[in-house]
């Protein structure tokens, strides 16, 4: 008999946990409830804590191995170099909508859940006022590598990549070596990544039981609230922003480009894999778009592992709805935190559905919120990662047709 899929195994434990936790709410305080709640937390928090323990390398080795992805041949520099303005661009922008649809519609305003009231005194006691909050950000920021991959200190980490990913594009050819060396260790990270997926309908079973039987119903309209504002914010920024940026700039018409591009959205929407529908993008993009190959083949797969706007306006709103659940409201700066860290985030991170999870950990361990939140958000994500998928894939041919504008003829090397 074959084995049902990871995702229809999740699927079935989001159901277990929310079946169990129904029941847990109905039966009360009975000795038998709290033997299981205590059996629930243990579980939850063993996977919480193994994704935690593959963080901090994941994210370390995917950002120095996406910024220095970026070395090229010196005839290429202006393509790279616009490649990677449109990319930070785009995701800014992104970002901002993100932020902007969930201060305008606010999701979970209201709604308080008793499960994140650790999470909420912790973040309670951090709090300080901003002059003293911006210095110790800055201070924050470059720290002793050691110290800071040792103790998780997310910011620092990032920064600390971004620098050596930087150095390894300057130095080029000579530290090959220490290149194939964070590649093997981003590889080997996913490998665990995979091995720890396998407990994902057990975790979130254990979390989603945890969740139900201390909440009421109000979190379910909540969630189609959320579900609403991310999906109606995302298919503006793929129906309205990005094709106006590709008008304004290339004379492109969003009908032409939208004719040539629907075989690969229609493939990103039904894999919800930037890197599986890769080869479909390549095709769309060099022969229907008409983008020469030579600049196609650079912005494409880079685009597939560094221009995720779908999946940065994602983490940015779902980091002020969770915020909410927890009865947080992030001030200014700590909204900067998420801003910088879910475009960081991106950087190399692979176009797979699983490492979704892995970056809005990142987000939220960034600014303190309770990374128990990922069960009430991976429930709903494989809705959400259809849509933003299809925009991250959408990115990319935009981006492919404005370089080839800007950037003018490259001489083949």
């Amino acid at each position: 008999m074959r084995r049902p899929s990871l995702n229809s195994q999740i699927l079935f434990g989001c159901l277990l946990g929310l079946a169990g936790g129904s029941w847990l709410a109905a039966e009360g305080a009975t000795p038998l409830a709290g033997h299981v709640l205590y059996g629930a937390r243990l579980a939850g928090n063993l996977f919480l804590d193994l994704l935690r323990m593959v963080l901090v390398p994941l994210v370390f080795a995917s950002i120095v191995t996406g910024v220095a992805n970026l070395r090229a041949h010196h005839q290429m520099h202006r393509v790279w170099t616009t490649t990677l303005a449109f990319f930070v661009l785009t995701m800014a922008i992104a970002i901002v909508i993100g932020f902007g649809a969930a201060h305008l519609f606010r999701p979970g305003e209201g709604l308080h859940l008793a499960m994140f009231a650790e999470a909420t005194r912790d973040y309670q006691t951090r709090q300080m006022p901003l002059p003293d909050y911006i210095a110790q950000f800055l201070r924050g920021l470059f720290q002793n590598p050691f110290k800071a991959l040792a103790n998780g200190e997310i910011l620092a980490v990032v920064m600390i990549a971004l620098f050596l990913g930087i150095a390894l594009v300057v130095g080029g050819e000579r530290y090959r070596n220490i290149r194939n060396l964070m590649t093997e260790l981003q590889e080997l990270c996913l490998m665990v990544v995979g091995w720890i997926m396998h407990l994902a309908p057990l975790g979130l079973a254990a979390l989603l039981l945890q969740l139900v039987a201390t909440q009421d119903g109000a979190l379910l309209g909540s969630l189609g609230h959320f579900i609403a504002v991310v999906v109606g914010s995302t298919l503006f920024h793929g129906a309205i922003v990005l094709p106006g940026i590709l008008w304004l700039v290339t004379g492109v018409s969003p009908l032409h480009f939208f004719k040539g591009a629907r075989e690969a959205l229609l493939t990103a929407f039904v894999t919800s894999s930037s890197a599986a529908t890769l080869p479909v993008t390549l095709r769309c993009t060099e022969q229907h778009l008409h983008v020469k190959k030579d600049i196609a083949s650079f912005v494409v797969p880079l685009g597939a592992t560094m221009n995720m706007d779908g999946t940065a306006l994602y983490e940015a709103a779902a980091a002020l709805f969770v915020a909410r659940l927890a009865g947080i409201e992030l001030d200014l700066a700590s909204q900067m935190v998420v801003f910088f860290v879910a475009m960081l985030g991106a950087v190399g991170a692979p176009g797979i559905p699983s490492v979704g999870m892995l970056s809005m950990v990142l987000v939220l361990e960034s600014v303190g919120l309770p990374t128990e939140a990922i069960a009430i958000l991976l429930p709903i994500d494989r809705l959400l990662d259809t849509v933003r998928t299809a925009v991250n894939v959408e990115g990319d041919m935009v981006g492919s047709l404005i370089v080839q504008k800007l950037a003018g003829d490259i001489p083949k090397s």
